[in-house]
């Protein structure tokens, strides 16, 4: 795991000049203003929004204008109509918009609080823990502050994570998850010119893969009742396995010195969290890292599917995009370092030859129905034999799966009858 600064800073990045009382002054009262903003919960999200948005502005967040954004739904559009021969899902698009990097925070928040609360509230629990209890009694009140105090340090590197991802994602479900409103396909622009000239290739077709990509994952999550919820939950039910190192936290608040500003800026909590080494929690990781393969295995196949020739660049592209999935960018790496969970699939190329296989003995309507039930999906051990995965297959009666242990817990997206 990448040695990441906490970063912490309030609205302006820079931290304050003791010679200057002005300056000084500012920064005393974003500070009272920061302890005494109401709010609930292990984060203080309004700190990570302000931070992100300070951090974007510093870099840039160039405004979407209208000939972009016809060239996104014009793309989107196109990308439905050559996924529709490949596809047995229908389109999963309501709404086709172009966002830029403050939109794609403010679109996608709901989602990263559900994400990240409950790793910031064992950070804030590990926190308060330090104060020996002898002196919380004469502390009172003023022992909420620590509490107060986590979640504006959580919530300062939370922004700065989120403002390194925003500054390199492409669309909504770039990193594989249901990030954005349901059924809202968006692209970033700014994102895509830019990737489009690191890999040299014409920006017109970058845009138009990565179209096809996220409109391969709306159909996926817009027409598979279960998969948002299972994706989510998986990511949460590792999460929940992750312990918060006390010893760190310990090492970290020693060196705060509440009368010196750039003590906090400099402020480093890596090594925070780590993943508890039980049967569980690595079964656990197995099982998010296979949902995030076959999500990611299975869009890649149907979207090299629909380019075919049509799509000059598509090899170099595909080839690209997996890379990319594979590795993890440097804000991903930073998320990584910030909540101890790294989202990518590590079997990618697995899970393609998996799906391909599938539909090259099934069709592309076999192929799509594995997705009618968790228990119909390949499992982790299947990735190594994907012809005999896909040769085993038979037509499976639904009802039969019905009432089984696999079925699909009732979540937030997916609410009980």
């Amino acid at each position: 795991m990448p040695d990441i600064p906490f970063g912490f800073s309030l609205p302006g990045a820079q931290p304050p000049d003791p010679s200057d009382p002005q300056q000084m002054q500012q920064f005393m009262a974003q500070l009272q203003q920061m302890f005494t903003a109401p709010g609930s919960g292990p984060v203080n999200w309004d700190l990570a929004r302000q931070v992100a948005a300070s951090q974007l502005s510093a870099s840039g967040d160039p405004a979407v204008n209208m000939h972009e954004r016809h060239q996104v739904e014009e793309a989107l559009r196109l990308a439905d109509l050559w996924l529709d021969p490949v596809c047995s899902l229908p389109s999963g698009i309501h709404k086709a918009v172009a966002w830029n990097r403050n939109e794609w925070i403010y679109n996608t928040l709901d989602v990263w609080k559900k994400l990240c609360e409950p790793i910031a509230g064992r950070m804030v629990g590990a926190m308060g823990d330090l104060v020996p209890e002898e002196a919380r009694a004469q502390l009172g009140p003023m022992q909420s502050m620590v509490a107060t105090l986590g979640g504006a340090l959580f919530g300062g590197q939370l922004g700065q994570a989120f403002g390194q991802l925003a500054a390199e994602v492409l669309s909504a479900g770039d990193i594989g998850l249901p990030l954005g409103p349901a059924g809202t396909a968006a692209l970033i622009p700014a994102n895509i010119k830019a990737y489009g000239e690191g890999l040299e290739l014409p920006e017109d077709q970058v845009r138009l893969y990565v179209a096809l990509r996220e409109a391969a994952h709306q159909r996926l999550f817009g027409h598979v009742p279960w998969l948002r919820a299972h994706v989510l939950n998986a990511v949460e039910t590792y999460a929940n396995g992750i312990t918060v190192n006390r010893e760190a936290i310990e090492e970290a608040m020693s060196r705060v010195d509440p009368t010196d500003p750039e003590s906090m800026q400099a402020m480093a909590l890596e090594g925070i969290f780590t993943p508890e080494d039980t049967p569980q929690q690595k079964a656990s990781l197995a099982r998010l890292e296979t949902a995030l393969a076959l999500v990611e295995g299975w869009v890649g196949q149907v979207v090299d599917q629909a380019a075919g020739d049509r799509l000059p660049s598509v090899a170099a592209l595909g080839e690209a995009f997996r890379r990319r999935r594979a590795a993890g960018g440097p804000a991903e790496q930073t998320f990584a370092a910030l909540v101890g969970l790294e989202l990518r699939p590590r079997r990618l190329r697995e899970a393609g030859a998996l799906w391909s296989a599938v539909a090259e003995q099934r069709g592309t309507a076999g192929r799509d129905a594995l997705w009618d039930h968790p228990d119909l999906l390949p499992t982790d051990d299947d990735f190594a034999h994907p012809e005999v995965f896909a040769s085993s297959q038979s037509d499976w009666d639904i009802s039969e799966l019905e009432g089984l242990e696999g079925n699909p817990e009732p979540g937030p997206e997916t609410p009980e009858k």
